[in-house]
């Protein structure tokens, strides 16, 4: 995409326009609305649970899955309410779906060659394969709470369990579809925001306390934690903000009598290209041999699926932060963000596309040959991007993580890193977007004038 250098608007015309905007007034709300709906399921319990006990257990920290499915349940799973999986069985299925794109050709012609339609059918596929994966992580959780936390155990239950926790997470994907198709922003990415949100309350007031009552060597870790994530902060604007503008020169051109001369423009690469969908998928997919490992069956007489449990156990143990390998966690960790940033990038921007869309424009980069070279040399800047934004993302992760075991300040549960990146992206991209509308619903008035 080539981009002309008109002025954004400014922060005040943008809720000048906002609140003028029939249009965007009313995808705003709507968007409030069904985040707010969202949040309420959060607090409808599944019936028949010994509550009392499971606080205890996670208060405690004998779920270690607590805090991450937490992070995406916005506290749903602490209080097993019917949105206990929230959105994670559809990011699952977006992932495989996105992996399985790449290396199907049917899939790839669908999503590149069919047009809307294709999308559609992708769309589809994907909402089937998110409902398989939410009956399979339902069945998990219904074992487990049927084994340690029901009132009255039994077929009965489990099945109500099942039903319940399946239906509320198809409720939530449908809630992000139609946000990102009717409302403002990606829907997934906005519910995954307001869920660490939602959470942050609680563990703000845990950490004030925290240095309240550990004396001031605990107070000042905690204010060396802090300032480690404002500088964070600073950081992740910044990234997700950069981007390598590449001069782009179109040609002169005759019409009628008229010349027009020589136009420079700028074609813009991101140097985030995923924005935080890598580090979601990366967190997501640590979260699937947890789950596996939680499931009963892990004996050494349970036969061929128990023996399954028993190894996922053992994996599970050496990739985990407090294992007895955490730099094995780390690495595991950035390969998985490294992975995913490529991935994302090579579904985004696509350096043939770019070349013979350039070509047929009439456009050219300066030193550049037309066609293959084009190309190969995108491709290249956008190799060494990704790699520059991928370290980055790592570093976010990683670092803030290493400083809350160093200070022991361990009150956000090691994901203080990733949930501040979705924070600031996710407010970034849903900002980025409102401007788009502003901007679009001032051209559209001017042509109307």
């Amino acid at each position: 995409m080539v981009v002309s250098r008109d002025k954004a608007p400014t922060a005040q015309e943008t809720f000048m326009q906002m609140a003028q905007a029939a249009g965007l007034r009313g995808r705003l709300l709507l968007t409030i609305g069904l985040l707010i709906l969202a949040r309420f399921g959060v607090f409808l319990p599944v019936p028949g649970i010994d509550r009392a006990k499971l606080s205890t257990d996670i208060q405690s920290g004998g779920i270690p899955i607590a805090g991450i499915l937490d992070f995406f349940s916005g506290g749903g799973f602490s209080a097993l309410g019917i949105f206990a999986l929230g959105i994670l069985p559809y990011i699952n299925a977006s992932i495989i779906l996105q992996l399985l794109t790449a290396a199907i050709p049917t899939l790839e012609n669908l999503q590149k060659n069919e047009g809307e339609a294709g999308r559609r059918k992708i769309s589809q596929i994907t909402r089937y394969v998110a409902l398989g994966w939410a009956i399979l992580q339902s069945v998990g959780l219904a074992i487990w709470v049927n084994r340690d936390y029901a009132k009255n155990p039994g077929t009965l239950f489990f099945l109500e369990t099942v039903l319940a926790i399946t239906a509320g997470s198809m409720f939530v994907m449908w809630l992000s579809e139609l946000i990102t198709e009717r409302g403002i922003g990606n829907g997934a990415s906005l519910l995954i925001f307001v869920n660490i949100v939602a959470v942050l309350p609680r563990t703000l007031d845990q950490t004030i306390e925290l240095a309240q009552t550990g004396g001031r060597e605990m107070a000042g870790k905690v204010v060396i934690l802090l300032l480690v994530f404002l500088v964070m902060i600073v950081g992740i604007v910044f990234v997700q903000e950069g981007t390598r503008r590449i001069p782009i020169i179109s040609a002169r051109r005759q019409v009628g009598r008229r010349l027009y001369r020589e136009r420079t423009s700028y074609l813009p690469l991101r140097l985030n290209q995923g924005g935080v969908m890598p580090i979601i998928f990366a967190s997501a997919v640590f979260i699937l041999p947890t789950s596996l490992a939680n499931l009963p069956g892990g004996g050494n007489d349970a036969g061929i699926f128990g023996s399954f449990v028993q190894a996922v156990n053992q994996v599970t143990v050496y990739i985990s932060p407090t294992g007895p390998t955490p730099w094995l966690y780390v690495l595991v960790y950035l390969v998985l963000i490294l992975f995913f940033s490529y991935f994302y990038a090579s579904l985004i921007v696509n350096p043939v596309d770019m070349s013979q869309n350039l070509k047929k424009m009439g456009a050219s980069i300066p030193g550049i040959r037309p066609g293959k070279a084009t190309s190969d040399y995108i491709e290249r800047v956008l190799n060494r991007l990704t790699f520059l934004g991928a370290i980055f993302l790592g570093l976010v992760a990683v670092v803030p993580t290493a400083v809350e075991s160093a200070t022991e300040v361990t009150t956000f549960r090691g994901l203080g890193a990733t949930s501040l990146l979705i924070l600031v992206g996710v407010a970034i991209d849903t900002a980025k977007q409102v401007q788009t509308y502003v901007i679009s619903q001032r051209y559209e008035g001017m042509v109307k004038q």
